[in-house]
Formats: structure tokens, C-alpha cells, sequence
């Protein structure tokens, strides 16, 4: 027979927010690394993200000077896809949840 289970005593409720959480969009960040040229992170925000030569040049910099940029955001799945161009493109990238 084993030993009976303790059952704490709650002061307060807890509530949790689960379903918040789930809803919240998704971003790619690209990290700054000593391999790829400016030109060449600029170039592949234009051609792999679709952005215009001011918006890529201005993501570029800030993870030249900031050390990463959220460069997308939204559902998991588009996310993911990001990340993975990026990384056919040599850069750094990765995702996380926003909140």
C-alpha cells in the first residue's frame, strides 16, 4: 500500500491564461554574425522577404547595431518558412513567440 498524496492548502486562486498565450504571432530575428557582408544581408532581406531597398537597409542595420532585427512575423508556419530561407541564405535566424 503506498503512502497517501499530499494536497496543499491555497491561500489565493491561480488562473492561467493558456489560450492568450496561443494567439500571440510569431517573429523571426536575424542575429548579427562576423561572416555575411552588410550589403549581402541587405540584399537577401530584398530578395527572400520582399522588402524595398530603404526597408532592408534600415532591418540591416539595426542587427548591425543592435545585434538582431525581428525581420517577419505571424503564423507559426510562415514564420518557419522565414527562418528556413534565411538559413538557405547563410544568415542567422531564429523564432520565438511574441509576449
Amino acid at each position: 500500500m503506498g503512502s497517501p498524496m499530499a494536497t496543499p492548502e491555497l491561500d489565493e486562486q491561480i488562473e492561467v491564461d493558456v489560450a492568450a498565450s496561443e494567439n500571440l504571432p510569431w517573429m523571426c530575428i536575424v542575429w548579427d554574425d562576423p561572416v555575411n557582408l552588410m550589403s549581402y544581408v541587405s540584399y537577401v532581406f530584398q530578395t527572400v522577404l520582399g522588402y524595398d531597398r530603404k526597408r532592408a537597409n534600415e532591418l540591416m542595420m539595426q542587427v548591425h547595431t543592435e545585434g538582431k532585427a525581428v525581420v517577419s512575423s505571424g503564423e507559426k508556419d510562415k514564420v518557419e518558412g522565414d527562418v528556413k530561407k534565411l538559413h538557405t541564405a547563410g544568415l542567422w535566424a531564429t523564432m520565438q513567440q511574441a509576449g
